[in-house]
């Protein structure tokens, strides 16, 4: 056996081998065509060999006529089949090119066969033989056909075809497989161009069509072979990823069946529904029964199986997430809440293929929530529950009859629409500023607070506010108690309480004239009859001087009776001692500000108030002091209400001045009624002056005489627009103890 044997041999064997391999692997694979494609050209690979090595051996014409023909056989399977893996197992090359090329190769087949003796050659006349590495071999002495072009020109669509797809792969990012695969075949091609020129005798080798076509087969068995270990390696990996989805299921199982969850699968093509025991278990389902969606239908509530085919659409329609909280009803009566969440899965037509979810018994927070309910609506008060967003979730009867809202109107509204227009800017900020800082307190400490009807009107309220942390987060839930009747309790007992005053005020100045009418009759009646007796002495023209002189010592006498009475009134009005001692006169101010708070709000009258920082302590008594600003307060209001402004508003301001040469704090009242006329700026501080029509004429007085008891001065002056402003000085002292001062 010569070496031209054993090679071409070989070759034949090696791709016989490779055939039959990837023929058992196709038919273990049947979806794998490429693997039999690859057999086809593997067998037409070594049929060309055995071809090739007959037509070496040849010894008559008639044979290598006969084998020249036949060859064609062969290389027509192995270029269809390459091309057909091209397309198949690369994806790449251009179809057009390919049935080119196909059909070009079935025609040249055909001509073959109908040429004499074939498409190759017109005659062969002999054959030559000669010696070829020390082998002899037979070569023909021939006439090239012209239509031999035919097969050429397929050769070259074939290299074309095969860079077409090379370079497709390549910019794909499959270089390897553009490199391996599609360079081999280009350059197969290439060498395949040796047929031809052998032909046209411008070369004289045998034929090594088999060698050129064998490069192809080996890459293409490479690239499958590769393709064989990555897919061992990814079934191992596969199996690996198995084992840890199992476990991860189990763990998934044993997480769901701790947190009570019921864990399903809607496979909505075939209407299958796989539950795990626990999701049985929770819609009364038998272990083994056969679960659709129609089954399931079945379990839910009647009253909530629309609601639930609703959710569950939408979430078809439009891939949201599946959420419901609805009722299942179990074949024994009991009612069992149920919270379902899912999501959907689509396919590659995005039409919804399964469905993926889980459910949880939530019937012992339903019951809870209902004996919330139920705690809330008995409540006395009105009570409100609101959320982090400012909407409300819950309302009791109470909260219906206060702002006169129905129930639906108010739940999912934001809370604002219960807040006073003028009060709602500052209700957002303090409703996030509640939420940064949750804790159970009053809301608006020390401030009137009002809620907005339905009709508009306002009502006052006092609210408490308490967290409540929920599995949805924080809400905060306002006890609203209606102060309407306190407050109209607390209008008739200042109103009663005025009345008592003015009572005591008209009894007090009868008191006081009847007194000094007492006090005053005798010395007064003394002092005409004396004047009398005087008039008549000297009507008789002989008056004795000493006579008309003890008369008018008498008149004198009477006279300082009358004043002492006076005096004594006024010490009377000014009667007590003052305990006087170190103080703060913002605290006074502040302190006045609770005290007629009621009469302000009653009045709508607004206080402003400017308090100057770190102001020097007084020395005086608070009692009287707070008298004084509370007349003048009261003087104030009662000024801005004879005036018909729109705006009631008056300032109380603190301060400090420097006055010849010494330090006062100094207090004023600022209102914005009517002005005092400069002629009678002094008298209104006289006792029995007034400008009021029903004043007494005391007020001032009396807030005078306490100021200069306490060294201090009080003055009124008009303001440049309108109203007026009372000022009242104290001087700046600290005394060293408590002191008492008796008032003369």
């Amino acid at each position: 056996m010569t070496w031209i044997t054993i090679v071409w041999s070989m070759n034949a064997a090696a791709c016989l081998t490779l055939a039959g391999i990837y023929l058992l692997v196709w038919c273990k694979q049947r979806e794998g065509w490429a693997h039999l494609l690859f057999s086809f050209t593997a067998v037409a690979a070594a049929a060309i060999a055995a071809f090739e090595l007959a037509m070496m051996h040849a010894e008559t014409v008639g044979r290598y006529e006969a084998l020249i023909r036949w060859i064609h056989v062969p290389v027509w399977v192995l270029i269809v089949s390459v091309v057909s893996f091209v397309r198949l197992y690369l994806r790449a090359g251009r179809p057009w090119l390919a049935w080119s090329i196909c059909g070009l190769r079935t025609l040249v087949l055909i001509l073959d066969f109908i040429f004499t003796p074939n498409l190759n050659f017109r005659q062969i006349t002999s054959l030559r033989q000669f010696s070829w590495g020390s082998e002899v071999i037979s070569v023909p002495i021939v006439a090239a056909n012209p239509w031999i072009l035919l097969s050429s020109v397929s050769l070259l669509l074939l290299i074309i075809f095969f860079i077409d797809a090379t370079i497709t792969v390549w910019r794909r990012g499959d270089r390897r497989r553009a490199l391996v695969v599609g360079g081999s075949m280009i350059f197969g091609a290439i060498l395949a161009w040796h047929v031809p020129l052998v032909i046209w005798g411008i070369i004289d080798i045998p034929f090594f069509l088999s060698f050129a076509y064998s490069g192809i087969v080996a890459a293409m068995a490479y690239e499958l072979s590769y393709d064989l270990l990555h897919a061992a390696q990814l079934a191992r990996q596969l199996q690996a990823s198995e084992a840890d989805l199992r476990e991860t299921e189990e763990r998934m199982e044993l997480a769901a069946s701790a947190a009570k969850l019921g864990m399903w699968m809607w496979d909505i093509a075939r209407n299958e529904i796989w539950i795990t025991d626990k999701g049985r278990a929770l819609f009364g389902f038998a272990p083994s029964e056969k679960v659709d969606f129609d089954r399931f239908r079945t379990a839910v509530h009647p009253e909530d199986r629309e609601f639930v085919l609703q959710a569950v659409e939408n979430s078809l329609h439009t891939g949201a997430e599946y959420e419901a909280e609805y009722r299942v009803l179990l074949a024994d009566g009991q009612v069992r809440w149920i919270a379902g969440r899912g999501h959907v899965e689509f396919n590659g037509n995005g039409q919804p293929a399964r469905m993926r979810g889980a459910a949880l018994d939530i019937t012992k927070r339903k019951q809870a929530e209902e004996q919330f309910r139920l705690v809330v609506e008995a409540a006395p008060n009105a009570m409100i529950m609101v959320n982090t967003d400012g909407c409300i979730t819950l309302v009791n009867t109470q909260a219906e009859a206060v702002f006169t809202y129905a129930r639906e109107e108010l739940i999912g509204h934001p809370i604002e629409m219960l807040v006073p227009e003028r009060f709602r800017s500052n209700n957002m900020g303090d409703r996030r500023c509640y939420f940064c800082d949750a804790r159970a307190r009053p809301m608006g400490a020390g401030q009137e607070l009002f809620g907005r009807r339905k009709d508009g009107s306002e009502v006052p309220i006092e609210i408490g506010l308490n967290p409540i942390h929920t599995s949805e987060g924080l809400f905060v839930l306002a006890s609203i108690i209606d102060i309407s009747e306190r407050k109209r309790a607390e209008l008739e007992a200042a109103r009663q309480r005025s009345q008592m005053a003015h009572l005591s005020r008209v009894t007090t100045l009868g008191e006081l004239s009847g007194s000094l009418a007492h006090e005053l009759n005798l010395p007064l009646s003394a002092i005409l009859f004396n004047a009398q007796a005087a008039q008549r002495l000297l009507a008789h023209g002989d008056a004795d001087l000493a006579e008309v002189q003890e008369i008018l010592s008498e008149i004198v006498s009477e006279d300082k009776h009358a004043g002492e009475v006076i005096r004594r009134l006024r010490l009377w009005l000014k009667k007590g001692e003052v305990q006087q001692h170190s103080l703060r006169i913002n605290k006074v101010v502040q302190d006045v500000l609770k005290l007629i708070r009621s009469d302000l709000v009653n009045q709508n009258v607004t206080a402003d108030v400017e308090l100057a920082r770190n102001l020097p302590t007084v020395t005086g008594d608070p009692v009287q002091l707070q008298q004084v600003l509370v007349n003048l307060v009261v003087n104030a209001c009662d000024a801005i209400t004879n005036c018909t402004i729109p705006e009631r508003r008056l300032l109380i301001r603190t301060g400090i001045e420097n006055r010849n040469g010494s330090s006062a704090v100094t207090v004023s009242v600022t209102d914005r009624g009517g002005s005092i006329p400069e002629e009678k700026m002094e008298q209104i501080f006289e006792p029995f002056f007034t400008t009021k029509a029903k004043g007494m004429g005391l007020g001032l007085s009396v807030c005078r005489t306490i100021i200069a008891a306490h060294r201090g001065k009080l003055w009124a002056t008009n303001n440049a627009d309108c109203g007026a402003t009372f000022r009242f000085s104290l001087p700046i002292g600290v005394p060293d103890k408590e002191v008492v001062i008796t008032n003369n």
